[in-house]
């Protein structure tokens, strides 16, 4: 499934799914640990340890079928810098609060206008959310656009490939030489 897709209940298994019809009796305390393999994050993001998540649902009174999930989320995972290809471990420590909403029933391919306050706001189908899609569509989107293995990576050459974190390169001054060369010659 997708990164903001609908949230199916088929799609989840147990052991956490919070449905309209418990959480309109009492909010739902949770304290769950996943392995690593539990949630599919995708090719980029390997889990390292467990995943590990507290917190509350409630459902939001005077909403039409509004969730509100707060909590916290900490989890490990492997990643790969994008400057020099070497590990770059990630750690996630964050504190959660997401909103679903039922999915609006629509026409096919029918465009649905938001207001500036639901840009935050998550849909869900049938009657509740899956705590294991939330917080993968969670942890997906708050990675950032490029891992590095240190602030100041160096990465690596991209004339002779070495890792210029772990050995200079003289590519760079090799090829100003060249180029000074033919001006020389004028």
């Amino acid at each position: 499934m997708e990164v903001g897709a609908v949230l199916r209940p088929e799609d989840e298994g147990p052991p956490m799914f919070f449905s309209i019809t418990e959480l309109e009796h009492h909010p739902v305390h949770f304290d769950l640990t996943y392995a690593p393999g539990e949630i599919d994050f995708g090719e980029d993001l390997h889990q390292s340890g467990l995943l590990r998540t507290a917190g509350q649902a409630e459902l939001l009174k005077n909403t039409l079928g509004e969730i509100r999930i707060r909590g916290t989320v900490q989890v490990d995972f492997d990643c790969v810098c994008h400057r020099c290809l070497e590990p770059a471990p990630q750690h996630i420590d964050s504190v959660l609060d997401l909103f679903f909403r039922p999915q609006p029933k629509i026409e096919n391919h029918v465009e649905v206008q938001l207001e500036e306050g639901e840009i935050d706001l998550s849909f869900y189908e049938g009657d509740g959310v899956s705590l294991r899609i939330a917080l993968r569509d969670y942890i997906i989107l708050s990675q950032p656009m490029q891992y590095f293995c240190k602030p100041d990576c160096k990465g690596l050459c991209p004339h002779c490939g070495v890792n210029r974190n772990l050995t200079p390169c003289n590519c760079a001054a090799e090829r100003i030489a060249s180029k000074m060369a033919s001006l020389r010659e004028l």
